[in-house]
């Protein structure tokens, strides 16, 4: 017995919904929940391979900024150069 639910008990339920819903149906209902279920974890393990991912990436660039000359600070500050026409013309 499951909480107080005998076998028979749930095999009449289980023939009512058969026979309302129909074996098709009730295959295309459960195809459905599976590919669902196996969306998710797929999205899951992707989500975990992202994250790691980036956190190899976001290494690389890190020790691509890294450089030998240690207390050293450089100030700058870029500017776009604006091209004159040419007046040769």
């Amino acid at each position: 017995m499951l909480g107080g639910i005998s076998i028979w008990q749930l095999l009449i339920v289980l023939g009512i919904i058969i026979l309302v819903f129909g074996t098709k149906k009730l295959r295309n209902v459960g195809g459905d929940l599976g590919g669902a279920v196996k969306g998710f974890k797929k999205a899951m393990n992707d989500g975990e391979k992202g994250e790691d991912e980036k956190k190899e990436q976001d290494d690389a660039a890190q020790q691509r900024v890294a450089h030998d000359e240690t207390g050293k600070t450089y100030d700058v500050e870029a500017e776009t150069k604006v091209q004159e026409p040419d007046e040769r013309k």
